[in-house]
């Protein structure tokens, strides 16, 4: 595992790069982590002061933008990571505890937080030497049950029905396995809030909610903040459901030699390719795939097409969880 830097001071605020305006420090509590933010973050639960395990800062990066022949970047190297959007702006994340964002002119909070909270915080969570799967994760009576699968599958939409027959939400788009414990990986809580499409919000009810502003018309996900129906406490993985569409829902188990190619192919960090994965980290990423297809049961989980017919895959998903106890 990557060696992590001791956490930051708390109320210490380096002087503005470059003679910039001087930002708010913020503090928020994020998957086990205390974060002082310089972007403001309301996706987050906010806490006191303290000292940070992760520091975001707001200024000027020295490294080659996007420009007129490529709308994004993305640069890996062993202890620092660069990605960049030509529409956002640019975030270097170093050490497994720095996070540098530069907004590309005209672009908010608002917008810059949304990848920041997605590939951004992924990445630097993959540093600290977390295995993180692009996908949804709900606590079923203290024990996890994450749900991934291609776009449209339907991960967010499967959670959210989860939520609304009375479980809680661990996470959302990143879920961060820790594995330390190589006999039982646990679910690392994010922060209460989930993604869903126009249709599916309409169709599941998740009573005390906020729903924030679209942050741009090419998003077609609209953030939907909880009040309550969330786990801030680690659970244990029990079951890793590979979504597809169907028509009744159906669980099958998937064996080892199966489950371990889907781990790799919904982890976050695969989804930027090869380039992402040098030497050390593409042996620890293996290894913790594979550890987690050993000690967690892995499914293919045929949701019915129509979302009138959600909740027969929430049935099965509460019955396969409890027979696993």
């Amino acid at each position: 595992m990557m060696p992590r830097t001791e956490p930051l001071a708390a109320g210490v605020d380096p002087p503005p790069p470059h003679g910039g305006p001087v930002r708010e420090r913020r503090f928020y509590g994020a998957y086990g982590l205390t974060i002082a933010s310089e972007v403001s973050l309301p996706e987050l639960e906010p806490v006191e002061p303290a000292a940070a395990d992760i520091l975001i800062t707001v200024g000027a990066i020295d490294m080659p933008k996007p420009g007129t022949n490529a709308a994004t970047i993305f640069r890996f190297e062993q202890d620092r990571q660069y990605l960049a959007w030509d529409a956002v702006g640019a975030f270097l994340i170093s050490d497994g505890s720095r996070i540098e964002v530069e907004p590309a002119p005209g672009v908010d909070d608002t917008l810059i937080a949304f990848p920041l909270l997605g590939p951004v915080m992924a990445l630097l969570l993959h540093q600290r030497g977390l295995l993180v799967l692009h996908a949804s994760a709900i606590s079923v009576s203290g024990r996890g049950a994450i749900f991934m699968g291609d776009k449209g599958a339907g991960k967010s939409t499967t959670a959210s029905a989860m939520i609304r027959a009375g479980h809680d939400l661990l996470t959302d788009d990143v879920v961060a396995l820790d594995l330390t414990d190589p006999d039982q990986p646990m679910i690392v809580p994010g922060f209460p809030q989930i993604k869903l499409a126009a249709d599916a919000a309409a169709a599941i009810s998740l009573g005390h909610v906020q729903v924030r502003p679209q942050v741009h018309p090419a998003i077609d996900k609209a953030q939907h903040r909880l009040h309550g129906a969330f786990s801030g406490a680690k659970v244990p993985a029990a079951r890793i459901y590979i979504l597809e569409r169907g028509g009744k829902a159906e669980i099958t188990p998937l064996p080892t030699i199966a489950a371990l190619p889907a781990l790799i192919k919904f982890s976050y960090v695969t989804r930027f390719g090869r380039a992402a994965l040098p030497g050390y980290f593409a042996a620890m990423h293996l290894r913790q795939c594979a550890r987690l297809a050993d000690h967690v049961g892995v499914c293919r989980l045929e949701v019915p097409a129509g979302l009138q017919r959600i909740d027969e895959a929430v049935e099965s998903i509460e019955r396969d969880v409890a027979a696993d106890v």
